[in-house]
């Protein structure tokens, strides 16, 4: 299969590269020729006229049947709107909800322009069979909780995951291992899965340090912060580990993460709805930490545009430092793609519109008036674009959305299958 995009502005993202005018031949499912007109025979041609193309957005944080819970519980503290809300209606969701949900965020994501996300819930191989139909590309991640002994249940449905879908779905499936947070997972269970990560060569993907309370309950528990207690179990010595928010850290913090592999998803939407505070991005770049952005799941963001995210991101480090200097657009769109892409370890084959690369694109109509004129394509992108001026959106190759219609999914089932579950789930609570 080979798709012509026609006459397009692109943007690469590959380094300093500024934008140019041309053409971008996709064929099966890499990028084969971009730039000059292109004079190929295809199967098919997007003209690209008054539109921007540049590489997929990846959503380094998710809890994406979480969808269903959107607006269900808003204004409300950390722990209030998790047990209160979140968990009495999570303990209601059946595996098909978390099917729909799952599939119901992955609607939003392809319309707003996101193409891969990791993902971390239970139920994963609901999940896992979701992304396989939809297309989209994902690190799938069992989250594991050690507060009650389950007899090894939860751990053995994480390495069923892995042994299930690591690769498949074409490639786009990869996974990790989710000890969810240092507050859920005790020194000997959190050592155990370092150690069965180094032995099948797996990244992990863990919550640190989203909220002060956290911050609290570590220092009494162990005497250490999250970070020195995920330091000194060894979590950084030879793993590539995505963390999560690392909202709540301090400057040794800060430094014992320098050089790892890996780095931190920041969810700065999810975090300033919930009050949790500001995450220390540019110190953590400063020290070479690698810093993308995720979403969190939609119960507590309510959107899971990742626009808004970019957005969100550069404002509040200029709000932080007092300039309007700092994180400038390239740099923010940067976290939204390359920093990503590397968080979900996927860094060589995607977060750049180059030959030889994943043929993830999207495509996104200027022919609006909030995007006219085009003084700065990074600046319209960092600062005016939003989800909705997403026009198409590719994934390996496949199209998943044109013209604003997805191609993958069944919209009206979509929205009928989730009205339903979403209000049986939170009845009565």
């Amino acid at each position: 299969m080979k798709i012509l995009i026609k006459n397009v502005i692109i943007l690469t993202m590959v380094g300093e590269e500024q934008p140019i005018t041309g053409d971008i031949l996709v064929e099966d499912d890499k990028i084969r020729k971009l730039g000059n007109p292109i004079t190929d025979e295809v199967d098919e041609v997007i003209q690209g006229q008054g539109m921007i193309a540049m590489p997929g957005l990846i959503n380094a944080h998710q809890h994406s049947p979480m969808s269903l819970l959107k607006g269900f519980s808003d204004d409300l503290k950390l722990m209030d709107w998790l047990e209160k809300k979140m968990l009495p209606a999570e303990a209601r969701m059946t595996p098909e909800d978390i099917y729909w949900g799952a599939k119901l965020s992955m609607a939003e994501m392809i319309k707003s322009g996101t193409t891969a996300f990791a993902d971390m819930y239970i139920q994963m191989n609901e999940i896992a069979l979701a992304v396989q139909e939809v297309g989209m590309r994902a690190s799938l991640t069992r989250g594991l909780v050690f507060l009650q002994d389950d007899g090894g249940k939860r751990l053995t449905e994480a390495l069923e995951l892995v042994e299930q879908w690591n690769g498949k779905a074409d490639g786009r499936i990869t996974t990790m291992l989710g000890p969810h947070s240092p507050y859920t997972c005790p020194p000997e269970a959190l050592r155990n899965i370092v150690n069965i990560a180094e032995e099948l060569k797996l990244p992990i993907h863990i919550h640190l340090a989203e909220t002060k309370e956290e911050v609290i309950k570590i220092q009494e528990r162990y005497n250490q912060t999250p970070t020195e207690y995920l330091y000194n179990e060894g979590l950084f010595a030879k793993l590539h580990v995505l963390l999560a928010h690392s909202v709540h850290l301090n400057r040794r913090d800060i430094r014992l993460l320098k050089g790892m592999r890996g780095g931190v998803s920041h969810n700065p939407v999810s975090n300033l709805k919930l009050g949790c505070g500001i995450t220390p991005v540019l110190e953590m770049m400063n020290q070479g930490i690698t810093v993308g952005l995720g979403t969190d799941g939609a119960g507590s963001a309510t959107t899971i545009d990742m626009f808004e995210e970019i957005k969100a991101a550069t404002w509040l480090q200029k709000l932080d430092y007092g300039s309007p200097t700092v994180l400038p657009a390239r740099q923010v769109l940067q976290m939204a793609t390359t920093g990503s892409a590397s968080l979900l370890n996927i860094g060589d084959e995607v977060g750049t519109l180059e030959i030889g690369k994943k043929a993830d694109i999207i495509l996104i109509d200027m022919n609006k008036p909030h995007l006219q004129p085009i003084h700065n394509v990074g600046s319209l992108l960092a600062y005016s674009v939003n989800g909705a001026d997403v026009d198409t959106t590719i994934v390996n190759g496949k199209v998943l959305m044109r013209n604003r219609k997805l191609m993958t999914i069944d919209e009206d089932e979509l929205l009928k299958q989730v009205a339903v579950r979403a209000k049986r789930i939170v009845e009565r609570i």
